[in-house]
């Protein structure tokens, strides 16, 4: 498959200027202002001329309910499975599917069918195995053997300082913590442990003890959920300033609009490519009436990083900052080291924008998902 990308104004995401780009077999060959085929047959290369449009790499959702998020008020407030084409078109190309509180109706085998099956349909689809609890939910016997032999599986999801978790100790935190680490070692992968983060008050307080007090490298814990409160952001700061990634959720868990948090986080000084965002997309999430009362559930919007992307830049921030919370940023911490950036040798998974940055289309594996207009 050959496919070439003419008059693109690129944000790889470092802007680039009008350049083309050339990609073979879902890979990024070459990028320049003018690409020849030489002796290509023509009738063998799709070519695509933005005339001006902007290309990014595809945006990375590194926490998403792919089958559905178990119901916490009951059978009927599970959420209902993702479909594709409703990824590509919040413009996510890369997804990273978990489980969250269930355990028991929600089957981590599941997953991993609903895991697979999206990749058949063009979706750069990955999992973390675990859920809220302590207790295994595995594909095989134990968590390293899954980061080992089930590729998609890039760590571990744990719950902490939160009522629905399993108030796991250090020790346990450390245990998982080794696994994934182990596992990814021997897989070539980076191997992070996924950490959801609640509301009681320890909030980060055991993940800085497991680096501080225990000496475990911070880069394979990854804590999620950080701007649910102003306190926990604050901590999320410190955490980052220390060298670990933290990751706003767009979606949900908010205590002021994500975008905002971003500006804080860049405007604190700290490493900025250490500044994820993520949906947290299909989560259940209360419906309330006008005076409160829990009525039904709702999902959390899968396009929310889309959203939060546009106001980041309809603030006036860095585009190039902007998109590094959704490409270059999780890329790093997921450990996914061909995506993310538009680069020889990178995936060829990009988002097309407007010079409004309204979203046109989405290309994932090389291939265009829907019409430019």
């Amino acid at each position: 498959m050959i496919l070439l990308i003419k008059n693109a104004n690129i944000f790889s995401p470092i802007p680039l200027g009008i350049q083309s780009v050339l990609v073979i077999n879902q890979k990024i060959v070459q990028i320049a202002p003018v690409i020849q085929l030489g002796t290509f047959p023509e009738n063998q290369v799709t070519t695509i001329d933005l005339q001006g449009l902007t290309l990014t790499s595809g945006f990375i959702d590194q926490h998403i309910h792919l089958m559905g998020a178990g119901g916490k008020n009951g059978f009927s407030s599970m959420t209902q499975e993702l479909n594709t084409q409703d990824l590509f078109n919040a413009g996510t190309t890369t997804a990273v599917g978990l489980l969250g509180t269930d355990g028991s109706t929600k089957s981590i085998r599941s997953l991993y069918a609903k895991v697979m099956s999206m990749r058949e349909q063009g979706l750069n689809t990955f999992m973390h195995t675990g859920y809220y609890g302590i207790d295994p939910v595995h594909v095989t016997d134990s968590i390293q053997d899954d980061l080992v032999f089930i590729e998609p599986i890039l760590g571990c999801k744990i719950a902490i300082s939160d009522i629905r978790s399993s108030y796991p100790t250090d020790l346990e935190l450390l245990r998982i913590l080794r696994a994934v680490r182990t596992g990814g070692l021997i897989a070539k992968k980076k191997g992070i442990m996924h950490v959801h983060l609640g509301a009681l008050p320890t909030m980060m307080d055991p993940l800085f003890r497991l680096h501080r007090d225990h000496g475990f490298p911070i880069e394979h814990i990854s804590p999620t959920h950080v701007g649910r409160t102003a306190e926990l952001f604050d901590q999320a700061i410190e955490f980052a300033r220390l060298g670990g990634s933290i990751d706003i959720t767009t979606g949900a868990s908010k205590f002021t609009d994500p975008y905002k948090c971003a500006i804080q986080a860049f405007e604190s000084g700290i490493d900025f490519s250490l500044v994820t965002f993520s949906t947290d997309g299909n989560a259940g999430l209360d419906k309330k009436d006008e005076n409160g009362i829990v009525i039904g559930t709702k999902p959390a919007d899968i396009g929310a990083n889309l959203k939060e992307v546009q106001a980041l830049i309809n603030s006036g921030f860095p585009v190039e900052n902007a998109l590094k919370t959704v490409t270059t940023n999780p890329a790093k911490n997921l450990g996914l080291n061909s995506k993310g950036q538009i680069a020889v040798g990178f995936d060829a998974d990009f988002c097309v924008f407007n010079d409004q940055w309204k979203l046109e289309s989405t290309i994932s594996q090389g291939t265009l998902n829907k019409p430019i207009a």
